[in-house]
């Protein structure tokens, strides 16, 4: 098939820059010499270049369509495409369309289309053409998604301005009428092409049209408002996608080539074309736009799914009675259902939005936990929600509130669930200003073909790895915290493991750890890097290099966070950082240091034994006193604050103070019974105290907090506690009603609860270490579980870190005395199956 053939039947032909039969290039044409002048003379640059550039072809064009029409009416030259949205780059091809109604006779319209297709080849300008009738156009638009969306932006040249007006009302109209089967279609696309062309605000190298947060993303988006049922969120959106058009026409004239890939050899002369200091801040820059562009992707495309189910799962009005169905408004939906997830936080409409009552400029800690709240439960966040909470939350008091340290933990424990939560916070800038530090690192690129994520990102994906190992270490929160902080000192010259260290010691300082807690943050981000290292470079057999390790860490405590710590970010790094090899050397440097350290704690003088409870308190052996004295269980509760540096805020907790004399299912039974008054157990310690002489008291102190709503009246607790124990109340059952009839959510996957037996934890008793994924009820499942094994709780230690319980039980035999080494084993496991 010859060119002419080729363009008659509306194909691109195989020799674009010279006319048939021609042996050289032609001259420079008067529209050749004004593009080149404009693109490399003319001072204007990104949207008035492409403004410029568009308004000068559209002339050419419409000059060339009046010398070729002659007199010929019924058709119309129309711009789709990029071009009808007047995006030309230097390199952009033209989409081209020539629309007629049928009425020209023979060959005219073949003939008019080739002579304006062939000086556009002739000028070596790529060329998208079609030559259709109104119809026709309909019809290849119905049938293929990328036709239509190139029809969305049909914009009129030259000829019949009605027959373009006609093609845009008719196509709007289709896609309008056909959204409901469209736009999953583009959705899907959508999706086909972040695979296969990666996350533009990841990527050393990106496609900037193609990637996910690209410039194709902004175009599905203009098409979803085309359709009415849904708007992106416009805020920084067209900032967002200038300096992606930018960047892409000085990536066109750099190279001379209608390349779309910024590829590393391009970035440095790219960056000095664009006045930017260098190729890392260009690329800060391209990411900082695709990640506005792909928030807006992800916000609109929930909206559009919501919209839909909304439609399609709307019940008819009854044309007999003119209502809907029983329970449903006039407009035939369900009524909107809102379910508490955390204080102030409800669940509505798949989303996490604000409870109605919230009060975001009297709560600094409400950004956090309303973050929490949405990623345990596997929720995005409402984009009015996060807008609202940075406009109106007031700042975060220094240091922290315990609260926002412990709803900062829960959210990083969440796992994967964490990383939309993450970047919704990131896009209204609340991040930054929880973290002040965290602007250095945000969006900053890693040169290094091992790394997948940028910087910021790298450290969020650690933090989800590190989610799935705290079942492994006694201190959860420090894990999560320091996979959080590890690389923070790469926004920093020197090495960034010590400018890391000096960040950390102020950031887990603002964030209200204690002084030993901060010191072993510091120590985790200074030598986040020893275990690898020193696996993979020394002689494991040699002292020396176990020496290194246990010189470092201290304690098999820190020990295992360190190598928690190391697997994480060797797993969040890329699959080239962390391979069976590498685990076997790390664990294997990981054991012999550990038992080092325990060789040298069994040397060392023994502390007295204990059952590991502090000394009591005056309240405790009060209340033990009148308990023993009165036989029956005292109660007392003190409601305190927790932002005591604002003493105008409300009380967050109380402290629960009980008494009794020893009885069976004491623990399960008040567990359970604060758990139906959703009472979240922050902490607790049980101990066994004999005030009198008359025989065993338990004084049970937990510092409980409510899960949602107000904390609840003292009077009714005590009397629910009274009568649990007594019998009169059947909390399990109650309990598992509840449970029933609660919504179903997704949530966050946790890992799988750990019981194991601590060695050497107490010469009076058997210590059992319980870690698991926090729950309400979960304390009196432990409780019941450990009752049906037949041993007695002397005391216990429980703790809430994060999302994480990491609870010690101190329990013997019916003798009172230790369990046997097969007996505690067997305990052990059947708590974990009762868990599980």
């Amino acid at each position: 098939m010859t060119d002419r053939q080729q363009a008659q039947a509306g194909q691109t032909p195989t020799t674009p820059t010279t006319a048939p039969g021609s042996d050289r290039a032609p001259e420079p044409s008067g529209y050749a010499a004004q593009r080149l002048h404009l693109l490399r003379e003319d001072p204007r640059t990104g949207a008035e270049r492409r403004a410029a550039l568009a308004e000068l072809t559209d002339r050419w064009l419409s000059g060339l369509f009046s010398t070729a029409a002659d007199g010929l009416t019924g058709v119309a030259l129309v711009a789709v495409g990029g071009y009808g949205r007047g995006e030309l780059s230097p390199r952009s091809d033209l989409d081209l369309l020539l629309l007629h109604d049928g009425s020209a006779k023979g060959a005219a319209v073949p003939r008019l289309a080739e002579q304006i297709w062939y000086p556009v080849w002739d000028n070596g300008i790529a060329l998208d053409h079609s030559v259709r009738d109104l119809g026709t156009a309909r019809k290849v638009a119905a049938a293929d998604l990328k036709a239509q969306l190139g029809l969305l932006d049909a914009r009129h040249l030259a000829g019949d301005p009605g027959l373009t007006s006609a093609l845009r009302s008719a196509v709007l109209a289709d896609w309008r009428a056909d959204a409901a089967r469209r736009l999953p279609e583009l959705h899907e696309l959508c999706r086909e092409r972040a695979e296969r062309h990666g996350e533009l605000s990841f990527l050393l190298e990106p496609d900037l049209k193609e990637a996910r947060g690209g410039l194709r993303d902004l175009t599905a988006l203009d098409a979803v408002a085309a359709s009415w049922i849904a708007d992106a969120p416009r805020a920084g959106l067209d900032a967002a996608g200038a300096r992606l058009r930018d960047v892409r026409d000085t990536l066109h004239l750099v190279t001379g080539r209608a390349t779309d890939r910024l590829m590393l050899q391009e970035q440095d002369q790219v960056a000095a074309e664009l006045g930017v200091l260098d190729a890392d801040i260009l690329l800060r820059q391209v990411y900082e736009a695709a990640r506005t562009v792909a928030y807006a992707g992800d916000v609109t495309w929930r909206e559009v799914d919501r919209v839909l189910r909304s439609r399609s799962g709307r019940v008819r009005r009854s044309s007999r009675f003119g209502f809907g169905a029983p329970g449903r408004g006039a407009s035939g939906r369900a009524p909107v259902e809102r379910s508490p997830l955390a204080e102030g936080v409800v669940e509505q409409d798949g989303e996490a939005v604000l409870a109605a009552g919230a009060r975001p400029g009297t709560d600094p800690v409400l950004p956090l936990r309303a973050a929490a709240a949405a990623a345990q439960a596997g929720l995005p966040l409402a984009p009015s929600t996060v807008r609202r909470l940075a406009a109106e939350a007031r700042p975060m008091p220094v240091p922290w509130p315990d609260e926002a340290r412990e709803q900062l933990v829960t959210l990083l424990g969440a796992g994967e669930s964490a990383v939309p939560v993450w970047e919704a916070l990131e896009a209204e800038g609340l991040v930054a200003r929880l973290l002040p530090d965290w602007d250095r690192v945000r969006c900053r690129p890693q040169r290094n073909a091992v790394h997948r994520w940028t910087v910021d990102r790298h450290l969020v994906e650690t933090a989800v790895r590190a989610a799935a190992l705290t079942r492994r270490v006694a201190r959860p929160d420090l894990l999560l915290v320091a996979a959080l902080l590890h690389d923070i000192g790469k926004g920093w010259p020197g090495d960034h493991s010590e400018a890391g260290e000096v960040i950390t010691r102020d950031v887990a300082a603002r964030l209200g750890f204690p002084k030993p807690d901060v010191d072993t943050l510091a120590l985790l981000v200074r030598y986040h890097l020893l275990l690898v290292d020193t696996a993979t470079r020394r002689d494991l057999d040699d002292p020396a290099t176990v020496a290194a390790i246990t010189s470092v860490v201290g304690s098999t405590g820190v020990l295992e966070l360190l190598q928690a710590l190391t697997e994480a970010d060797a797993l969040a790094t890329g699959p080239a950082a962390w391979s069976s090899w590498r685990a076997a050397l790390v664990g294997d440097l990981s054991r012999r240091a550990a038992a080092a350290l325990d060789e040298a704690s069994q040397a060392a003088p023994a502390p007295a034994a204990g059952q590991g409870s502090a000394e009591p308190s005056a309240e405790e052996e009060r209340l033990a006193v009148e308990a023993a004295r009165t036989d029956g269980p005292v109660l007392s509760l003190r409601a305190e604050s927790e932002l005591s540096a604002d003493p105008t805020t409300e009380p967050m907790g109380v402290t629960l103070t009980l008494a009794l004399p020893d009885r069976p299912s004491v623990l399960p039974t008040v567990a359970g019974v604060l758990a139906l008054h959703r009472l979240t157990v922050r902490s607790a310690a049980i101990r066994e105290l004999d005030p009198i002489g008359a025989g065993p008291v338990l004084a049970l102190t937990w510092q409980v907090a409510a899960e949602f709503g107000e904390l609840p009246e003292a009077a009714r607790l005590r009397a629910d506690i009274r009568r649990a124990l007594d019998g009169g109340l059947d909390v399990t059952r109650r309990l598992a009603e509840r449970d029933a009839s609660a919504p179903r959510r997704r949530g966050s996957a946790a890992p799988p609860p750990r019981v194991t037996v601590a060695a050497g934890g107490s010469a009076k008793a058997t210590v059992l270490e319980v870690r698991a994924h926090d729950a309400p009820g979960l304390l009196h499942r432990i409780g019941r579980a450990l009752e049906a094994t037949g041993v007695r709780v002397r005391t216990a230690r429980i703790s809430t870190l994060g999302a994480d319980a990491v609870d010690a039980f101190y329990v013997t035999g019916a003798d009172g005395r230790p369990l046997l080494r097969e007996r505690a084993a067997e305990v052990a496991r059947a708590v974990e199956r009762a868990l599980s």
